[in-house]
């Protein structure tokens, strides 16, 4: 009980203060809990997708190999089932009605699936995996579902460059995700040290989005 209380602390907190966040029209519970769902179930295709691509990639050495495992296996397939998920939930729902609740919606979904990582890790490797995870990983897919959803309700509206956020929503939250993982995969002390400062810029990028989207 206590390693799944860990698991899914941090996940709460987060959804807690993204659910303050929206200030003048709070989203329907059922379809928040949708969008939750929806991130644990994604769990399994990504699964499935990561293991094909690995398996393409076998053969690259070096540099190269983690740049595949950070930037495709990891980043674009995550991602990309992310963002299929936000479209099919919410991208012709009359909930969708103001920018912020791209954003909402696109964090529950992430957010969903970092649960699921979340105890999946825990289980697989002790309690000691879960206290940095809370403060790495959990709020590293909460700030990618940010950008995803700060994009991507940019293209809802303003349908006259709908189609270049769209782009957006899907590349930026990949570049982000890569380059995470990229700093943690290829475990040298530079790279590691750098890993702090990328934290903090990607703290700092999250919560100017949670605050331009109001502007844009």
């Amino acid at each position: 009980m206590n390693l799944l209380i860990i698991a899914l602390a941090p996940v709460l907190i987060i959804l807690i203060y993204i659910y303050i966040k929206d200030k003048y029209e709070k989203e329907p519970l059922g379809l928040l809990s949708r969008a939750l769902l929806a991130g644990g179930i994604i769990v399994i295709p990504i699964i499935l997708a990561e293991r094909w691509f690995t398996y393409q990639g076998f053969g690259l050495t070096g540099t190269n190999s983690v740049a595949y495992g950070a930037f495709v296996v990891a980043g674009f397939t995550e991602e990309f089932f992310k963002f299929i998920a936000l479209y099919l939930l919410i991208w012709k729902n009359s909930e969708f009605d103001e920018k912020f609740d791209g954003i909402v919606y696109a964090v529950f979904i992430s957010l969903g699936f970092a649960a699921v990582e979340n105890v999946l890790y825990i289980y697989q490797s002790g309690i000691e995996i879960g206290y940095t995870r809370a403060l790495t990983a959990v709020p590293a897919h909460a700030i990618f579902g940010i950008t995803m959803g700060y994009y991507f309700s940019l293209a809802k509206f303003k349908p006259h460059k709908r189609y270049y956020y769209m782009g957006m929503a899907l590349v930026i939250p990949v570049l982000l995700h890569g380059i995470y993982d990229f700093i943690l995969m290829s475990q040298t002390d530079l790279y590691l040290l750098f890993f702090v400062v990328y934290l903090f810029l990607l703290w700092r990028w999250g919560f100017k989005k949670l605050r331009d989207i109001h502007f844009q």
